[in-house]
């Protein structure tokens, strides 16, 4: 049996303030458990919250950016459960009134066309603490240590749209996953670091056969962050309910966990509905009116967005498609290479340069390329001195060995280590001769017609040179004398 798959995300996002959303708790990840609290977050008797209004603005931004309505007029309300890292035994979040509703993010579906995937809603509410399991997991734990410090860190709810362009395949959605990252880092409201928990997911999904028109019951996934486990969570799940379903049997909505060690979800809870949080009104803190000005001025100041970008550089800088797509797929990297743009006029080799031999560095340093000490116009400098042929690719490679370590300008590294090429007529000469009298089948080879020897004689004379030979010179000599 065929089945149409509807997937849809609950996005939540930890948005980078300075200090939590609704008291003066510094935001840090670093900090020591339970040194970043006070009486506000950890939820004591007689502690009232005030709003952070960052987190306002940049929940307005992901609005904006995501072509969402934004409500004028926005409340918070209680959601009421249990749990040990919700200290208040609530969380202050919104429900009938977010602040964003009815947007869309733009996708490559799977038939190679554009596909705006639906966004119900865009709400505010305050992260819960966080469970350190003593044994890794909680069923196999003795124990449980509580870390309040991510307790009331501003969190953004995006909530996909089910009746809206939801997502049909596991590609889709890691599509969806990747470009919703992407965006919100280009917009600055947060890093999205994975492995700090700052981008995270549940994951609702539910299938029905081909030619039938409604869904079965939807299961959610919880706390997905990673897309490898996100990945092989929908694939368990569409496995388990097409077998279900195709046996006739009844798939009842529930909130599963994925074990990530045996690659299964498991039940975790019946699936909640509204009514079982008991939302209403935070008493404590008033309804937001977002007035037009500060809608208008964010409106002028949204950053240039991926697809923006995209576009510009394409025409720009006359980059290939699939090469503007490397370039802008991280923030940084289409900054730098813009950066590098301004100062080198070989932009083939300037992007070849950055996607190979700096990625490469970048990934065997497990290193952002923020982090790294190499200015863009050094690094336009030494793609410059390569192109104009003063030392050749395999000499720029140790010079940017250099540059990552030290930071030093590549000029200076190249004089103070010799490594300038070599075309100095008499003095390839006479390593040519060398070369070739060193390696007569390879001569008789190329007077015979062959070309590869040629190339053979140009890696000894390489060899001997230790890299510096000018590879064109050598070539011209090399057919000179022979």
């Amino acid at each position: 049996m065929d089945f149409d798959i509807i997937i849809c995300f609950e996005t939540h996002v930890e948005l980078k303030t300075q200090t939590k959303l609704f008291c003066d708790c510094m935001v840090s990840y670093d900090a020591s458990p339970n040194t970043q609290i006070c009486p506000v977050c950890t939820g004591q008797p007689g502690a009232l919250p005030v709003l952070n209004k960052q987190a306002v603005e940049y929940s307005i931004v992901a609005g904006i950016a995501l072509g969402c309505r934004i409500n004028r007029i926005s409340r918070f309300a209680r959601k009421n459960y249990f749990y040990p890292d919700l200290p208040k035994a609530y969380q202050i979040s919104q429900y009938e009134l977010p602040f964003c509703e009815d947007g869309q993010l733009e996708i490559i579906g799977d038939d190679g066309l554009p596909y705006s995937v639906g966004i119900k809603r865009i709400h505010l509410e305050e992260d819960a603490g966080k469970l350190v399991h003593s044994a890794g997991s909680l069923k196999s734990s003795a124990y449980s240590l509580i870390d309040y410090n991510r307790s009331s860190i501003p969190l953004l709810e995006i909530v996909g749209d089910h009746e809206r362009n939801p997502l049909r395949s596991l590609s889709e959605a890691r599509t969806y996953l990747e470009k919703m990252r992407q965006l919100l880092k280009y917009i600055g409201i947060s890093d999205c670091l994975q492995e700090k928990g700052q981008f995270r997911c549940d994951v609702n999904i539910s299938l029905r056969p081909k030619g039938a028109i409604d869904f079965s019951n939807r299961s959610e996934i919880k706390n997905m962050s990673s897309f490898k486990f996100m990945i092989e969570a929908l694939e368990f799940e569409i496995k388990r309910q097409s077998r279900i379903i195709s046996e006739g049997g009844h798939l009842p909505q529930e909130t599963r966990l994925f074990d990530e060690v045996n690659g299964v979800t498991r039940p975790m809870r019946s699936k909640e509905d509204a009514s079982d949080y008991r939302y209403f009104p935070d008493p404590d803190l008033m309804e937001v009116e977002i007035d037009q000005d500060m809608i208008h001025r964010i409106q002028q100041q949204l950053p240039e967005l991926p697809d923006q970008r995209l576009k510009r550089i394409i025409q720009e800088f006359k980059v290939s498609k699939n090469d503007a797509i490397k370039l802008t797929r991280d923030k940084s990297i289409s900054d730098f290479f813009e950066s590098c743009a301004v100062h080198c006029k070989n932009r083939k080799k300037l992007i070849t340069w950055i996607l190979k031999d700096l990625f490469q560095l970048l990934n065997e340093k497990n290193l952002m390329i923020e982090k790294i000490s190499i200015s863009a116009k050094n690094f336009a400098q030494l793609i410059n001195i390569i192109s104009q042929g003063e030392i050749t690719d395999k000499i720029g490679r140790i010079v940017l060995q250099e540059m990552f370590e030290t930071g030093a300008d590549p000029s200076k590294i190249i004089k103070e280590k010799d490594l300038k090429t070599i075309d100095n007529t008499n003095l390839l000469s006479a390593v040519v001769e060398e070369v070739i009298a060193e390696n007569p089948k390879a001569i008789i080879q190329i007077r015979e017609g062959e070309k590869k020897p040629i190339d053979f004689l140009i890696g000894q004379i390489m060899k001997k040179t230790r890299g510096k030979a000018h590879p064109q010179k050598a070539r011209e000599l090399i057919c000179q004398k022979i």
